[in-house]
């Protein structure tokens, strides 16, 4: 009895965890999809992060739990996972996410968190518990979200400036004011529907593994896909402010066109993501669409060296947070 007692016990721990990184990640990554519209004064601050944390919580009724199979099925084999495994992953995430929170840095928490998990696969079984097909679209689309971003959000903006050609800069402003609450509400859909998606995952990898939850079926159960909704709209509630400045003002000057170009942009891009089930960063898609944003008027109207910097935290955020979640494997196992 007493252990089994202990197995529950740390079977609870680690989903707190779970939950606290999926509140967390609703913090770290608030600054991305309020940044643009707290920047161009659209919304003040604290209206801003309620309004992305209400649209966070009802992706719920909106995605497939498509991304959620991806992880909890599709990154490391089912047969390798242990509570060590999720608690060195969890640990590896949520320590770099912390980290790169303190210096303001919008790295990917969703990267961390396959970073954490990654690591203590290979610190427990080396590279053959690795699933090569799911961790490859997530690597892939490393790349692939922020470029799309860019490509997507400089469209907007040029599609946009072309239909209003003949509008004032007075009435351009006014109505974009307006629209950029329709484009980051979208915003914040997608970052809730793909981003919440990934801690379920991983609490349903647990669940699996204690065998309180079959492989065979098609969701987590419903109590998990709720409380991951909720931990991740109760984070953005309380928002990364350290964040908002890098993403809103530091990378490029945005005005209300802009925002909702960029909004419009990286939302498009989550959608088409999650709906594949690809596990993306909301980090890297908002940045890049800026980016683009920014580009259209003069390339020097963006700030590269702030983009470079932001680019190296995406480099090192896999290995980095695979390297701490292989130590605390490790830890785990002494420990737990």
């Amino acid at each position: 009895m007493d252990s089994v007692n202990t197995g529950m016990g740390v079977i609870v721990l680690l989903v707190v965890m779970a939950l606290v990184f999926d509140f967390m990640n609703g913090f770290h990554d608030a600054a991305n999809a309020i940044a643009t519209v707290v920047s161009t004064r659209v919304l003040r601050p604290q209206t801003a992060v309620l309004l992305a944390a209400f649209f966070n919580i009802i992706a719920v009724l909106v995605f497939q739990l498509k991304v959620a199979t991806t992880v909890g099925k599709g990154t490391i084999e089912p047969a390798i996972i242990d509570h060590y495994v999720i608690f060195g992953a969890l640990v590896g995430a949520i320590a770099w996410n912390v980290i790169t929170w303190y210096y303001g840095i919008p790295s990917s928490s969703s990267h961390a968190l396959i970073g954490g998990l990654v690591g203590a696969a290979l610190a427990k079984a080396g590279f053959s518990s690795l699933i090569a097909s799911g961790l490859v679209k997530t690597v892939l689309f490393i790349f692939v979200s922020p470029l799309l971003g860019m490509l997507l959000g400089a469209l907007m903006l040029l599609l946009v400036s072309w239909l209003c050609r003949r509008v004032t800069p007075r009435n351009m402003d006014k109505w974009f004011r307006r629209l950029q609450l329709v484009s980051a509400s979208l915003y914040s859909l997608g970052h809730g529907g793909n981003d919440a998606q990934k801690t379920m995952g991983i609490i349903w990898m647990l669940l699996i593994a204690a065998r309180l939850s079959e492989s065979s079926d098609p969701m987590p159960p419903m109590w998990v896909v709720l409380s991951c909704y909720m931990a991740i709209g109760l984070g953005t509630m309380f928002g990364g402010w350290r964040i908002v400045k890098t993403m809103g003002q530091k990378i490029t000057k945005l005005k209300p066109v802009g925002g909702f170009c960029a909004e419009t942009g990286g939302a498009i891009t989550l959608f088409l993501a999650t709906a594949l089930g690809i596990p993306v960063s909301t980090t890297h898609t908002i940045t890049g669409a800026i980016v683009g944003v920014g580009s259209t008027r003069r390339m020097s109207a963006v700030r590269w060296g702030v983009a470079g910097n932001i680019v190296w935290a995406w480099v090192l955020t896999i290995p980095c947070s695979a390297l701490i979640g292989a130590l605390f494997w490790g830890i785990g196992k002494l420990f737990l």
